[in-house]
């Protein structure tokens, strides 16, 4: 028996065959996080994520940078962008493209951090001039959610 077969259910079993080699059955799962694939054993335990598997998407680094600098601009702790961008030591217009992703729809912010976007999208693409209207924003990227009901959602 050559190749790889997934099994959800079942016992673990080794089955010889009659020319010695060896056969391995371990039923498994495989479950997305964050959107990246993580295996279950069956007893429902999950293996500790490796530290490669877990480091953030230049996407994410970017997200997070804005929701920061948002957060320190609403709460007072900094005046204005000007100042936190010299604070920072980066240029103002580059802290304000960071802040424009903070204006992201809600799925759209979901899906940068579980990796689903498409692949064409950019960082650039969503941070220049971002449309302030959601649904324009879907279409922009070329993105429909048609699982959300966005009216509801406003």
């Amino acid at each position: 028996m050559n190749g790889i077969r997934i099994r959800k259910t079942g016992a673990p079993d080794v089955i010889a065959a009659s020319d010695g080699r060896l056969t391995l059955s371990v039923p498994i799962q495989i479950k997305r996080r964050s959107g990246r694939k993580l295996v279950t054993l069956p007893n429902g335990e999950a293996v500790n994520p490796r530290p490669w598997d877990v480091t953030a998407t230049p996407m994410q680094l970017a997200l997070a940078r804005g929701y920061r600098w948002l957060a320190m601009l609403e709460s007072g702790e900094a005046k204005s962008i000007t100042e936190l961008a010299a604070r920072e030591k980066i240029d103002n217009s580059y802290m304000c493209r960071m802040l424009n992703l903070t204006t992201l729809a809600p799925d759209i912010v979901a899906a940068i951090l579980d990796e689903t976007l498409p692949p064409h999208v950019t960082v650039h693409e969503l941070a220049i001039s971002p449309p302030v209207v959601w649904e324009e924003q879907r279409e922009r990227i070329g993105v429909v959610d048609s699982s959300v009901d966005h009216a509801s959602s406003l």
